[in-house]
């Protein structure tokens, strides 16, 4: 137990870092001889020298050193090896804890050839005094040993030289240029050894086919047995390669020919099998008389007996040509890892397999011959289940996420679009925990308070609350990503809808709403049409908020008001609201209000004969053109027309306009009226009158003062005066800078107001002598059309400007410093065509 512990296995010492111990840190691993000097390993120095480093059971670093690697120190069976550790919080190594580790392990004794499969590399060693040539080996074998010599002479100044056998070629290298090469060479007092990285230039794939092992074993066997063909054979990685060194006069010639197998692993049924060839052609050559001494195999460098492989379920066969193991998927001494594959998250089954071999032969007497092999099961998707254990009472969203392997970590949680570490989700109201299980797998949970604003709310008769988070994990240690999306949706009694109440104030339409506690974002629409501020004062609407209640106001004559039908009592207008959701737009709620208004709303009767009427378009007539209504006379049309109402203005005594008598009034009637194409019976018609008294008193009182007349001196001073332009005839609201220009319909109106600003003597009054209008900026521009002339009206003007009162108010201290008129909106004309600017 610890942060670490130590094994000797046979020739390999291994030392276990705990993932507990050294999680979220950055591990480096040096060796140190016998000089006190530490060599930092990296893969290549690590493949050369020796060593192996890891990742076992869910992240558990493993270090592991042959008893003859590049800096242990070996003394009769004893080997030493010293160990420096360094862990540290940041890839730079800074502030990092340094632990020194030395052990030292028995291994004997040795055989004549060992023969080590590494991870990494492969290892051959063989004692000093090498085993005689064969005569007969030498004239079977065209790649006989002896022709290497030749080569070794032109080195003889050198200490030893290696030489690989290449089926083109043989390849001569010196010590140090092996070296420089990434191989590794060493001496001991009794043994010679090579050490071959996966990666060197020289190795030779080699297939051993299982006909081919067939022949083969019944040659050195002397056996008539031959094993069943197969379809595929063995791969292996293959050197064939000599080492001469000189003793005394001598040049000794060791064989350090190594193989070892990279495949042979196959998946059926829910089982591994693993199958090894017994014996490799490029480790037989010139040996004969072949017999097996030992089989043995484990998990983790740790020999298992019979009776433990059968509790577990394995099961080892030594055949005739080939050792064959089965471990069941998900046994006993394996554990599934977390993968990721094409972004889905998934888990394989890796076991650490051992072989261990030994055969005698008349070449080398006594082989041991040890491979290791890490078994992966292809990629299997994993299934997560997404469990809602939200408390109501406590308004709290909590979501259980599960199960993870204990390799896996949650690294950040994407919330409404926007990616967060887990520290900075806990900001924005996001809390996480992991609960771990007895076989170390855990669960993440997942809390968040329902009026978190990223929790989207709906709501009818309940509010439904929806968690939508997508959170990404990090595996180790390979470090590969993956996202689980999660989105969970608790049903709580708890909705409070918004409630209306309408009215009407004879010139408008009003719906004062109550907000609840579900309609926060949900946005008001009139028609299908957004109802903002800005659109609001567009249209002279009224719109309030003042965060409890929602206050709308809409004109009786407005194009978002229905008119349902008119009666003598007047006319039944709606004004129809809808909130919708502002991600969804679907409808929410519905509000309504409806009043009679009276039909003085849609007629004047003016003191000069003049009548003003204006029809609305009813519901029940959808298809009606307003810009098609007539009066009796169908020649007289709208003089203005808007969606819903056209507007007529004409004189009683024209348009088909039938009068009659009392004694005291004078009655006049015309009615409004819609024909559809081809049919002279009017689909639509209202009836309108105008009554004017016939007789009438006024009573006038007259009182005559003599005032001294007024005495005018004229003299010459500067006077600040402005002229502005107001929405309506109150005169309280003027257009600002920023809404110019101003448009209007023809014949509208438009209320100007001229000021005397300075000076601000109470004595003087504003007098307006002439005012025209261009259609350009500049006063002088022609065409002009006059609009007061000496003070008064146009008479040639058919719509003649109207003056109105100046009186005294909060905003008017000195009324007769203002001036007001109003005109109608017109425009330059020659002939039909209308002038531009």
């Amino acid at each position: 137990t610890g942060p670490m512990g130590l094994e000797c296995l046979g020739n390999l010492l291994r030392i276990t870092l705990s993932a507990e111990y050294f999680e979220d840190k950055y591990v480096s691993f040096s060796v140190v001889d016998q000089s006190g000097i530490a060599w930092e390993l990296d893969e290549a120095m690590a493949s050369q020298c020796g060593y192996t480093v890891t990742y076992s059971n869910w992240s558990n670093i493993e270090f592991r050193a042959s008893a003859l690697s590049c800096h242990s120190h070996l003394e009769k069976d004893v080997f030493t090896v010293t160990v420096e550790i360094k862990a540290s919080p940041t890839p730079d190594m800074k502030n990092a804890t340094t632990h020194l580790k030395s052990a030292s392990c028995h291994y004997g004794p040795w055989s004549p050839r060992e023969l080590v499969c590494e991870r990494n590399y492969m290892e051959v060693s063989v004692r000093r005094k090498a085993p005689q040539t064969v005569k007969e080996f030498i004239q079977d074998e065209t790649e006989d040993l002896t022709f290497a010599f030749p080569e070794t002479k032109t080195g003889g100044a050198s200490i030893w030289q290696v030489v690989f056998h290449q089926p083109e070629e043989k390849k001569a290298l010196l010590v140090s240029d092996a070296w420089s090469a990434g191989y590794g060479l060493n001496t001991t007092d009794t043994r010679v050894l090579l050490r071959i990285p996966y990666t060197a230039a020289q190795i030779q794939l080699v297939e051993v086919g299982m006909l081919v092992l067939a022949q083969q074993a019944a040659r050195l066997c002397s056996s008539n047995q031959i094993a069943s063909l197969q379809d595929q054979g063995v791969t292996f990685s293959a050197v064939r390669s000599s080492i001469f060194y000189k003793q005394r006069w001598m040049i000794l010639m060791v064989d350090t020919a190594v193989a070892c197998p990279v495949d042979g692993v196959d998946y059926i049924n829910k089982t591994i099998i693993w199958t090894v060839p017994k014996y490799s052609q490029s480790l037989s050559v010139g040996a004969t008389g072949f017999k097996d001494v030992l089989v043995e195999a484990g998990v983790d460098l740790h020999k298992l007996t019979a009776k433990e492989m059968t509790s577990r379920k394995y099961v080892l066969s030594n055949g005739l040509n080939v050792i064959t193991m089965k471990i069941p998927v998900g046994a006993e001494g394996g554990y599934y890892k977390t993968s990721v594959s094409n972004g889905q998250h998934g888990a394989k089954y890796t076991i650490n397999l051992f072989l261990e071999h030994q055969w005698k032969d008349n070449k080398w007497g006594l082989t041991k011959h040890t491979i290791i092999k890490e078994i992966e099961t292809p990629f299997e998707q994993a299934k997560l289940t997404i469990t809602n254990n939200s408390n109501l009472s406590a308004r709290i969203m909590s979501v259980t996420v599960g199960t993870f392997l204990p390799d896996v970590d949650l690294v950040n949680l994407t919330i409404a679009g926007t990616t967060l570490a887990v520290p900075e989700a806990v900001q924005h109201g996001y809390l996480t925990y992991k609960t771990r299980h007895v076989n170390g797998s855990k669960d993440y949970i997942i809390q968040v308070p329902f009026d978190a604003p990223s929790i989207k709310k709906e709501a009818s008769d309940v509010r439904a609350y929806t968690l939508n988070v997508t959170l990404a994990f990090l595996t180790h240690p390979t470090s590969e990503t993956f996202t689980v999306p999660v989105i969970t949706v608790s049903a709580v009694k708890d909705a409070v809808l918004p409630r209306a109440r309408g009215f009407c104030d004879g010139k408008n339409l009003r719906l004062i709403i109550a907000h609840g506690n579900v309609d926060q974002n949900w946005l008001p629409f009139i028609s299908d049409w957004l109802l903002t501020p800005e659109t609001a004062e567009k249209y002279n609407y009224s719109l309030r908020d003042n965060g409890t209640h929602l206050e709308i106001s809409v004109p009786f004559l407005s194009s978002h008001v229905h008119y349902e039908d008119f009666h003598v009592s007047g006319i039944k207008a709606s004004l129809h609201l809808t909130l919708k959701d502002d991600v969804t737009l679907a409808n929410r709620r519905d509000f309504s209000v409806s009043c009679r208004f009276s039909p003085s709303e849609l007629i004047q009767c003016l003191p000069n004969g003049t009548v003003v009427i204006t029809a609305v378009k009813l519901v029940r007539l959808p298809d009606l053109n307003t810009s098609l209504l007539v009066l009796r006379d169908r020649q007289c049309k709208p003089s203005l027309v808007t969606e819903k109402t056209a507007t007529f203005k004409f004189n009683v005594n024209t348009c088909g306009t039938s009068r009659k008598f009392n004694s005291t009034t004078m009655t006049y009637e015309n009615d409004v009226l819609y024909f559809r194409p081809g049919n002279n019976t009017p689909a639509y018609q209202l009836k309108f009158v105008c009554s004017y008294a016939i007789k009438q008193t006024v009573d006038v009182h007259y009182e005559s003062k003599k005032n001294s007349p007024p005495i005018i001196k004229p003299g010459f001073g500067s006077l600040l005066v402005s002229l502005k332009l107001f929405k309506e005839k109150s005169y309280s609201d003027p257009y600002q800078e920023s809404e110019y220009p101003v448009v209007k319909y023809l014949r509208e109106s438009l209320y100007f107001e001229v000021e005397l600003l300075q000076p601000e003597d109470p004595r003087l009054e504003l007098v307006l002598d002439d005012c025209w209008a261009t259609k350009s900026q500049s006063l002088d521009s022609l065409p002009q059309w006059p609009i007061l002339i000496n003070g008064c009206e146009n008479n040639e003007d058919s719509y003649r400007t109207v003056f109105h009162n100046v009186n005294y108010s909060l905003r008017v201290k000195l009324p007769q410093h203002l001036k007001r008129f109003e005109v109608k909106m017109f425009t330059f004309v020659r002939g039909t065509t209308v002038l531009q600017e």
